[in-house]
């Protein structure tokens, strides 16, 4: 029996099957993923002895932890996309749309500058450092303004990103560092090698810690008085997920850059497969994220062979695109 006030899945039999096939596909494309690149790997030439053993080490150096670091930032994200809009009440917030991503760039922007000598964990501490902050201001602002449209929510997180990213990027000029912004900017997996992801397993153990603590920011995306009802520090729970969603931010930011749209678009399609019982659809939400990255970066991988296209511009044009379609269909359900 579910918990009195907390919302009920409503998966349907196709749902169900469509996401173990989910499930399914994300192995096959995470297999294919090892073999697909400049590089000759083949299951032949692993095999192979002598100078043929090159094809091993590119498996084992690059290969494997660039599919690692994909499906980590895929599902983490996706989840800290679902976590935002579970407490902010509001299907159209994620990090990149709400200030978090871009206060996370101005963060690590500033550890660059102030302690260059720090190593890269203490600066993603103080990137989740200001990512929480930008996302603390953005409630404060939102509380402070009367929103009649719920398509005001993620205007207001756009608009704040905005300036967050202008002062960024006047520092980041002023100190002639727009090259490394611009690579915290855009999410690409090309330069990923063993050693260089492995803070993204931090993302993973966020992820998980907020699908054991599901029902708990189930209560307090209902507001104070319910939560408080219900013997719930109702403040505690929400700095609690903003911790949690400044980590993930930070961590796949300082690691493989920002990918923009992914939390925001796939907790809604699973909300339309299993509904919104955010205990039932964190998994669904983690293998879904992962799968659409893993599938936009083998796309930028094949369409222009032997070059790269970025998975996170892939991301942002398929994200961007789904994202107008979700504010087309609630205005049509609204009209």
């Amino acid at each position: 029996m579910p918990r009195p006030g907390l919302p009920r899945g409503r998966a349907s039999p196709v749902g169900r099957v469509a996401l173990i096939l989910a499930l399914a596909l994300t192995s096959i494309l995470s297999v294919l993923s090892l073999f697909v690149g400049v590089g000759a790997v083949t299951p032949e030439r692993l095999w192979a002895g002598g100078e043929e053993r090159q094809a091993l080490q590119i498996l084992l150096v690059s290969r494997l932890p660039r599919t690692l670091a994909l499906l980590l930032a895929g599902a983490s994200l996706a989840v800290a996309g679902l976590l935002m809009q579970t407490l902010v009440r509001n299907r159209f917030v994620e990090p990149s749309t709400a200030g978090t991503t871009e206060s996370a760039s101005l963060g690590f922007l500033t550890a660059t500058l102030l302690v260059p000598s720090w190593p890269v964990m203490a600066k993603m501490g103080i990137a989740a450092l200001f990512a929480f902050a930008g996302t603390a201001l953005f409630l404060r602002i939102l509380r402070a303004v009367p929103l009649r449209d719920a398509m005001l929510v993620p205007l207001v997180g756009l608009m704040l990103g905005g300036v967050i990213g202008a002062v960024t990027t006047f520092l980041a000029y002023r100190f002639g560092l727009l090259p490394s912004l611009l690579a915290w900017t855009t999410g690409d997996f090309s330069g990923v090698l063993r050693g260089r992801y492995e803070l993204l397993w931090l993302g993973l153990g966020a992820a998980i810690l907020a699908m054991l603590l599901a029902d708990r920011f189930t209560l307090a995306g209902m507001g104070r008085d319910v939560a408080t009802s219900l013997g719930l520090s109702h403040e505690s729970v929400l700095a609690m997920g903003l911790a949690l969603v400044s980590t993930i931010a930070a961590v796949t930011l300082v690691s493989v850059g920002a990918i923009p749209f992914l939390g925001l678009v796939v907790p809604n399609v699973v909300s339309l497969l299993v509904g919104d019982n955010m205990r039932l659809t964190v998994p669904w939400v983690a293998v879904l994220g992962a799968l659409f990255v893993l599938a936009c970066d083998l796309l930028g991988r094949l369409l222009r062979y032997p070059y790269e296209i970025p998975v996170g511009t892939m991301v942002g044009v398929l994200g961007s695109a789904l994202f107008l379609a979700l504010i087309l269909k609630g205005r049509d359900r609204h009209a």
